[in-house]
């Protein structure tokens, strides 16, 4: 994605003030925000990590391991997603050498004053598999987050998970969410990631977007989910899943449960979810207005806030760390409009629509 009717609620769009608490506390699962750079009229870096400490931000996820960012982040109580590229994973899995500098540029300069809490080895590498360079990236993924990983061990870091984000294009089957599989052709990638997962306690990060499968049954005039299902509307509708009896009231614990059972039928089942993206599009396409964006992601973060943890059906009370897409607007995307309506932010820091992202202050 980073190179990528309903009731109007009264809150929403009454005004650009915002509806932040500004105390200093992060909840058990702090909301994260993805901080996207694809833009040519955005707030210094300086001013979006003055922005994200407004917003009580807890964590924040970079697409690449930017020096000014971490440096401006150090000392700041935000934990910190940092990504290799796609076009670092060929080198670093062929050489120990450029994994170790890779980590020593990128992490030790900055890490414990910046909070690096992740590291995150490429961007949707099992999306395009269509050329010889795209299956040698995917087939050195895992050696190269292997290798990643050594450094860090090496240097006695035990609190930096190391894994990769992975679009729903991954899933073969989603629907009913105990069919959940992930595609063949990818899964001899799968299984070796899932090990290494498995074995250090990581998470699975999914990029996860409610919108799109919504979008897609309208375009393709299937009726089987509604905006309510997708925008996380609690109670409006339920579905019972037929094979394990158990009841879905929304579109995102469909998605990530078919996850969990695709996991589950390669042997691993109790592998840790996080949620590397997902947000909902306030301009473009179908569905897409700022209503309904403020809508999902208020439901979003009620949902993920809540204590004791919520979690999925198949995992009650399960803590998934989440990222909202996205800190702004970004005009440099291509493809429909869409991809560049997913901020939260306008280019001068106002609210594109109103968001609280601890539900502190708020009576439900």
């Amino acid at each position: 994605m980073e190179n990528k009717k309903f009731p109007k609620m009264a809150f929403v769009l009454l005004s650009f003030l915002y509806l932040l608490p500004f105390s200093g506390a992060v909840v058990p699962n702090a909301i994260g925000i993805s901080y996207g750079r694809l833009g040519d009229n955005l707030p210094s870096p300086a001013r979006s990590i003055e922005l994200l400490q407004s917003m009580n931000v807890g964590r924040v996820k970079l697409y690449d391991a930017d020096h000014e960012i971490l440096n401006l982040l150090s000392g700041k109580n935000i934990d910190v997603a940092i990504t290799v590229a796609n076009d670092e994973i060929s080198g670093i899995a062929a050489n120990q050498h450029l994994a170790d500098q890779w980590v020593y540029e990128h992490v030790l300069a900055h890490y414990p004053k910046t909070r690096i809490r992740f590291v995150l080895v490429g961007h949707e590498v099992f999306s395009s598999l269509s050329t010889d360079q795209d299956m040698q990236i995917a087939r050195d993924l895992v050696p190269a987050i292997r290798r990643i990983k050594n450094t860090l061990k090496a240097q006695g870091i035990r609190n930096i998970k190391v894994g990769t984000p992975l679009a729903m294009d991954m899933m073969g089957m989603t629907f009913p969410p105990s069919n959940g599989s992930f595609k063949p052709e990818i899964r001899e990638f799968m299984v070796p990631l899932l090990k290494f997962i498995n074995g250090t306690k990581s998470y699975f990060f999914v990029d996860v977007y409610p919108y799109f499968a919504w979008f897609e049954g309208q375009v393709m005039n299937q009726t089987g989910i509604s905006l309510d299902f997708a925008l996380l509307r609690s109670g409006n509708e339920t579905y019972t899943d037929p094979q394990t009896g158990l009841v879905y009231t929304n579109l995102l614990d469909q998605m990530l449960d078919s996850v969990v059972y695709a996991m589950a039928k390669l042997g691993y089942d109790d592998v840790m979810l996080a949620i590397s993206e997902t947000g909902w599009p306030h301009e473009g396409e179908s569905g897409a207005t700022r209503e309904n964006a403020a809508e999902y992601n208020n439901n979003l973060i009620r949902k993920m806030v809540t204590v004791p943890n919520a979690g999925t059906p198949a995992r009650p009370g399960e803590v998934i760390p989440t990222y909202i897409f996205s800190l702004y607007d970004e005009d440099q995307k291509y493809g429909p409009a869409t991809e560049r309506h997913w901020g939260l932010l306008n280019p001068d820091g106002s609210p594109v629509y109103l968001v609280n992202i601890t539900r502190k202050g708020t009576s439900d």
